[in-house]
């Protein structure tokens, strides 16, 4: 008798229901696979091909509920099917809820369990076929800020009161906030957006070369310098200069940046004369100043002279309601760029968007969108998203077992992975059929 191609998992606590649906399943013809908790079932879903999933909702430890939430994402193709001793109208609407295909209660017959099986089988076609609502509600931008959260409305209207003049302002934000998009709005949405606008990273320039960069050196100043050279301030004069990360600034560029701040003038390295500069400063940073400041690594009186101004950017967790918005700016981005399309996001891939908390930010945000669409054809789904913004279960440790429970607990496992065949499980064991059997009966 030839045995069907597909692979069934079957999921239950109760060892005597487990075996009956095997035989069942067995005397269609089916592959067949056995758990008896849930953190067995995902071994078996990480190493095996499985065509269908049939699993019980009430386990100890890790209840089937994990199990579908777990599978939706990690295998959301994967068809499941529940089959449960506790029916309830709550569990069942939680169970469709979460793309159970069917809902069987015990005891059941086993035309029943035939007839759930093949529905769920057949109901695991393409679900490629919709296509994602686009947003309804469009903001426009400000300059390069995306958002409809209220904190990016608060953040606009700073900028609105600040960019006509040179005041001092101060970015504080965490990494991947998008600090020099707003430094970059203050300038260009202004009246002085035709001045230069010269953005500079303190932390990738190696310590001992930011002070020239920033102000400059003459002929002679230092080994290597062979002619007088303007720095990034000089560039940026008459416009705005953008420090970024200046927590990594040197005690030494910490005093020079407090003169240009007080006196309006720059000395080059080398330098006995002063220049004077008409410049608005934006200075930026991740770093806690303020600890900064009690370990003595960061200036009190320059940190008082940068915030004259502070806006803080809030992190992509606290403003979930902009992901939508900057999610269509990067799959409009990166599908023209690779697909030369318009990509769109499934139902079941937005929401797993949403509910991720985002520690990289936006910036993490548009790596999983770019790497999604060149992943995807036409639609990202579950399974273009990394796996790190799925669903996990946290399975609870095990607890210190005598030794003989322990062996106990394997050699069961042995037995279930090989249906109960005891030469097999010997031979994996490493013992013979007699002690095997001795074994069981003790």
């Amino acid at each position: 008798m030839q045995l069907k191609k597909e692979n069934i998992l079957i999921v239950d606590d109760d060892i005597s229901i487990l075996e009956l649906i095997q035989r069942h399943l067995q005397s269609w013809n089916y592959h067949t696979y056995k758990a008896v908790s849930v953190k067995e079932a995902v071994q078996i879903l990480r190493d095996t091909p499985i065509d269908l999933l049939i699993t019980d909702l009430k386990m100890p430890e890790i209840d089937g509920f994990e199990l579908i939430k777990f599978v939706s994402e990690h295998y959301p193709k994967l068809p499941k099917l529940v089959v449960t001793g506790y029916p309830s109208v709550q569990d069942s609407l939680h169970a469709i809820k979460s793309g159970v295909i069917d809902y069987l209660t015990k005891p059941f017959t086993k035309a029943e369990l035939q007839s759930a099986v093949e529905n769920s089988m057949k109901s695991n076609t393409d679900k490629n076929q919709f296509t994602a609502k686009p947003s309804e509600e469009k903001n426009k931008p400000y300059g390069d800020i995306i958002g409809s959260s209220e904190k990016i409305h608060e953040i606009i209207q700073i900028i609105e009161r600040v960019k006509d003049n040179k005041a001092t302002i101060f970015i504080s934000g965490e990494s991947g906030t998008g600090k020099e998009l707003v430094a970059r709005a203050i300038h260009y949405q202004g009246k002085f957006s035709r001045a230069p606008f010269i953005a500079v990273n303190c932390g990738g320039i190696p310590e001992n070369l930011l002070e020239s960069e920033l102000f400059g050196y003459t002929k002679g100043a230092f080994t290597g310098a062979e002619k007088n050279r303007d720095g990034f301030f000089q560039a940026a004069n008459g416009g705005t200069i953008f420090l970024d990360e200046i927590g990594n600034a040197s005690k030494a560029v910490q005093s020079r940046l407090l003169r240009v701040l007080q006196e309006k003038e720059v000395v080059k390295v080398g330098a006995q004369k002063a220049e004077k500069i008409d410049i608005r400063i934006i200075a930026a940073t991740n770093s806690d100043l303020k600890e900064m400041i009690k370990n003595e690594l960061f200036r009190e009186d320059l940190y008082y002279r940068l915030t004259v101004v502070e806006i803080e950017v809030a992190p992509l967790r606290d403003r979930k309601e902009d992901i939508p918005l900057l999610t269509e700016k990067f799959l409009f981005k990166y599908g023209v760029e690779y697909k030369d399309r318009l990509i769109k996001l499934s139902p079941e891939a937005t929401a797993v968007l949403q509910r991720y908390d985002w520690p990289g930010n936006i910036r993490e945000l548009e790596n999983v969108i770019q790497r999604a669409v060149i992943m995807c054809d036409r639609i990202i789904e579950i399974e273009h998203l990394p796996d790190s913004l799925k669903y996990s279960i946290t399975f609870p440790e095990d607890g210190l077992l005598p030794l003989k429970e322990v062996e106990k607990r394997y050699i069961q496992k042995v037995l279930h992975s090989t249906n109960d065949n005891k030469t097999k499980a010997a031979e994996i064991l490493g013992i013979d059929r007699k002690t095997i059997r001795q074994k069981l009966s003790e």
